[in-house]
């Protein structure tokens, strides 16, 4: 029997799925096949080249001032960062290999930007299918490749379950980044976070305004800057919120008609979308949505199946 684990789009809180895949390693649940969306794809690609230990190292020093180093703004690239110093650091942990090669099944989702269709990579490079799959709209560059514009994955298969499927799992673990997000709820807990791009004192407003000087006022008056309980979203909380309640329908609709033999949902709705240096609480809460799922007996077909 091949058991299959579908990662799901989510951005810095993917960080969870290392959680995830540790907690399972432990109950002696091994995949045969994983396949990601967006953040998910980074993950899995890491999990099947055998290099997710090293990025989970790395991700325990990584800082607030890392991440924002990183951040290479632009406003002419199709986002409004440009991505390539962020991926560079993401994907130092991802061989650059076909697909094919691996010791493992992977897949990974990506959109077609121009025919709205998602496009599965199940070989090739391994790079290309990783980039792709997490070019967040807005945020990061379109990746062209074979001819096509391709962006975030999370768009059309938040959950690649169907992927599994398709490549032959018989019994498919999903993980769910996104259920407990969208409406105020969400909002008000964002809010006592550094959400998105509202970072204390101000740092990346100050480096925004030292890329484009003459127009700081106008980044000031975007971005929230109060914890007050009128405080309208800011543009970035609001463009967050909204692929939030995308995604979480997207999600619901695509589960509903290709569900998963198990569905892992991590309380994730603390963090927020661009707070990467936040991982050891994703992998932690990872961890215990898989503790949680097995004391509830989730798990018992499936290594009663294993055992036999």
């Amino acid at each position: 029997m091949k058991i299959g684990l579908a990662l799901g789009s989510g951005s810095a809180r993917g960080w969870a799925h290392i959680g995830v895949i540790h907690a399972l390693a432990r109950l002696g649940i091994k995949p045969d096949i994983v396949c990601g969306s967006s953040i998910g794809a980074l993950v899995g690609a890491s999990l099947a080249c055998g290099r997710l230990d090293k990025l989970d190292a790395w991700l325990h020093d990584l800082s607030l001032r890392d991440i924002i180093k990183l951040i290479d703004l632009s406003f002419t690239s199709g986002g409004l960062i440009q991505g390539d110093k962020l991926a560079q650091a993401f994907c130092r942990f991802v061989d650059d290999v076909d697909i094919e090669s691996l010791p493992m099944a992977y897949g990974a989702v990506a959109t077609d930007v121009e025919a709205g269709r998602e496009i599965w990579f199940r070989d090739g490079s391994l790079l290309d299918a990783v980039r792709a799959s997490i070019a967040i709209p807005g945020m990061f560059p379109a990746i062209q490749h074979q001819g096509r514009w391709l962006v975030d994955g999370g768009l059309v298969n938040p959950v690649p379950v169907s992927m599994c499927r398709a490549m032959g799992a018989d019994f498919v673990i999903a993980v769910n980044l996104n259920s407990e997000l969208p409406g105020s709820k969400a909002r008000a807990a964002s809010r006592k976070t550094r959400l998105a791009l509202n970072l204390p004192q101000n740092e990346l407003i100050d480096k925004i305004a030292d890329t484009l000087g003459p127009i700081r006022e106008r980044i000031e008056m975007i971005l929230p800057a109060d914890e007050e309980a009128d405080h309208s979203p800011g543009m970035f909380e609001t463009m967050n919120a909204s692929i939030d309640i995308m995604q979480d329908r997207i999600t619901k609709s695509r589960l509903a008609g290709d569900p998963p033999d198990i569905l892992i949902s991590p309380h994730l709705a603390h963090l927020g979308w661009l707070e990467f240096d936040r991982a050891s609480e994703a992998i932690e809460e990872g961890s215990q949505a898989i503790t949680r799922a097995h004391a509830a007996g989730s798990f018992r077909a499936l290594q009663a199946i294993s055992n036999t």
